[in-house]
């Protein structure tokens, strides 16, 4: 019979669908395997109306592998195509017969959940021609008697001829290219890569994919072989059929019929953990985005978690098919520990069926999906304690940078779920839980920043606080200020460093005065010490904190000595930020009445003290000490 042209710019859009669409070639299995089980659900579908006496169980796919033919066949028992639906669905590019049969029986298959149909472009049988030179579909209709035979080699056209065929179904032949030095096509007729593809794309597919592969067991020995000591076992190859994929998704299954160890090890497989996870998040939901969702949360980080190759993203399922193994946007990037998938069949999905078109139900799912998982960590939270302070040594960090990344967007969503180190309770504490406790006279919610809590507690900034029974948060990442600033407040109460200006502690009038007297007496001394430190501090004055130590620094401003320190961290910032730093000094100690007194006396040695002082309150606060040399001969001196 003589070839047909194709119905649509043939050469040029059919170049188009090879060669362009797809990114992978390994997809053509996916598309053509989601062919098959769209075949089968339309003649599914008239067995629900029809006495046709065929049962579900009746239904299957076969795949066949042939290296030295170089084929590789994939069967249905579906429905089948006669002459004109082979000539309308496979010689007219983008005429999708799954569509039209979706459309023509929507009203019929609305309450009908076994029905699944998947495709919707009619493009995705021509990917096979991205490893096939030739493409042979033997194909008879349900209720028809003669079966047919439509063949191509590609844009040069097609031809449908009669055939023998004894079943209704489809059988696809691909004839696979030859290998070259770039791309060895071969690789898909090898046994382990086809089945590797099916657990990849088409695990889900409803109705069984059958393989008859090879396989080794033990020969039986004879009683002789037995009692020989030296008798080593002899294997025998033999092959057999195999279900290469499980068919029902686990996520499709009601909660109750899944135990807690089905839930894990799918995990344990699937994500390749070798831990059970903290949380199983799995969720139905049916309206204007319906969606299937099981998501789980990591015991602990993966090792590359905090590192650019991390690559955040749940798998996308579109009716049970692997669409996007990393879905980015269904997650935000202070959930981005989350792990899982989600199966829609709402979706909008791109031509190819590899990527999603931006829409309001991508959108909408990644919004229920987010008040889902912070629901989940707020009932952990509640309900097993323990279990959540180990989830949020692992994973805090990233809700914190949640809080404080892009300006704050988003420190509504997480500031509920982070934790702070509290000086009085030593132990993680919410901001809820602060807040709850606070005195009756307590403006701020009090914090301090340092490198660990050891060095913290000891910090001579928090000496008055602690003093008057305040809390105080201990903040010992590099991200906790930044997070924190940026969180401003909780019920109303504002945050406050320990090493701020004003902590809002209200003084007595006798305090007050007796500050102001100070301060008035010894400005001369101030300026001298502001003076010798040429323009390290821009005041130094008497301390309302300090009670045992001499001397420290606090700041004014936005820029506070530790996000002067991680700021000047980075190594890819060359503009060095610095804060306004204030030397205190604390007028009821001995080292007090030495400055006076060398004020008096000897106004050279009030530098030399000036600077010691400073120094030392630089090491205070874990930063370098601006020149060692200097500072270890002003000790010797003093010495």
């Amino acid at each position: 019979m003589a070839k047909k042209q194709f119905k649509a710019e043939s050469k040029r859009l059919l170049d188009l669908m090879i060669n362009s669409i797809y990114t992978h070639k390994e997809i053509f299995l996916r598309e053509i395997i989601s062919n098959a089980s769209d075949a089968i659900d339309k003649l599914y579908y008239l067995t629900l109306s029809e006495n046709t006496g065929i049962s579900r169980e009746d239904f299957y796919i076969r795949l066949t592998a042939d290296s030295e033919a170089r084929t590789l066949t994939i069967t249905d028992n579906g429905i089948g195509m006669s002459k004109e639906e082979l000539e309308n669905n496979l010689g007219t590019i983008a005429q999708s017969g799954s569509l039209q049969f979706k459309q023509e029986n929507a009203d019929k298959m609305e309450n009908k959940e076994d029905i699944d149909i998947i495709g919707q472009f009619g493009v995705g049988f021509y990917s096979a021609f991205m490893v096939a030179s030739k493409i042979e579909v033997l194909s008879k209709r349900y209720g028809q008697d003669q079966a047919y035979m439509w063949e191509s080699t590609g844009a040069d056209g097609y031809s449908v001829t009669e055939c023998d065929k004894e079943d209704v179904g489809t059988q696809i032949i691909l004839y696979i290219k030859e290998d070259t030095e770039d791309e060895k096509y071969g690789e898909y007729l090898h046994e382990h890569r086809i089945k590797e593809l099916i657990k990849k794309y088409s695990d889900y597919i409803r109705y069984p994919i059958k393989m008859n592969v090879e396989k080794h067991k033990m020969k039986e020995a004879t009683e002789e072989q037995k009692a020989d000591k030296d008798y080593t076992p002899e294997y025998e190859t033999y092959r057999e059929d195999e279900t290469l994929n499980s068919m029902v998704p686990i996520w499709k299954k009601s909660k109750g019929a899944i135990t807690a160890e089905e839930y894990n090890q799918f995990y344990k497989e699937k994500f390749f953990d070798f831990e059970d996870p903290a949380r199983v998040i799995h969720t139905n939901v049916e309206g204007v985005s319906t969606y299937n969702a099981l998501l789980y949360v990591p015991a602990r980080t993966p090792y590359n978690y905090y590192t650019k190759e991390y690559e955040k993203g749940l798998q996308l399922y579109s009716s049970g098919v692997l669409i996007m193994d990393k879905c980015a946007d269904l997650l935000p990037d202070y959930f981005s520990f989350v792990k899982g998938l989600v199966d829609s069949q709402d979706l909008s999905l791109n031509i190819s069926r590899e990527m999603l078109q931006h829409d309001r139900q991508l959108k909408a799912i990644a919004v229920r999906l987010e008040k889902k998982i912070k629901s989940e960590l707020l009932d952990m939270l509640n309900t097993d304690r323990e279990k959540y302070e180990k989830f949020f040594e692992n994973f805090g960090m990233q809700l914190k940078f949640g809080a404080y990344n892009e300006f704050g967007m988003h420190k509504d969503a997480v500031k509920e779920l982070l934790m702070f180190y509290s000086s009085s309770e030593k132990k993680l504490v919410t901001f809820s839980e602060y807040v709850s406790r606070m005195k009756e006279d307590q403006k701020y919610i009090y914090y301090a920043c340092g490198e660990s809590r050891e060095q913290l507690d000891k910090q001579p900034q928090t000496e008055m606080l602690k003093d008057k029974g305040y809390e105080i948060l201990y903040c010992t990442d590099e991200i906790d200020e930044f997070a924190i600033k940026i969180i401003s407040a909780v019920d109303e109460k504002q945050f406050k460093s320990v090493s701020s200006d004003d902590l809002g502690i209200e003084e007595t009038a006798e305090e007050k005065e007796a500050m102001e007297k100070q301060a008035e007496e010894n400005k001369d001394l101030f300026a001298a010490m502001k003076e010798a430190l040429e323009g390290k501090v821009s005041e130094v004055r008497v301390s309302q904190r300090l009670k045992s130590h001499p001397v420290c620094l606090t700041s004014n401003g936005e820029i506070s000595i530790e996000m002067e320190k991680v700021l000047n961290s980075i190594p890819a910032n060359n503009d060095k930020v610095s804060a306004e730093k204030v030397l205190e000094i604390n007028a009821n100690h001995k080292v007090f009445e030495a400055l006076k007194s060398a004020f008096e006396n000897d106004k050279d040695k009030v530098k030399e003290y000036a600077k010691l002082l400073y120094n030392q309150a630089l090491l205070i606060e874990g930063m370098p000490v601006e020149d060692p040399i200097e500072f270890s001969n002003a000790i010797c001196s003093l010495m």
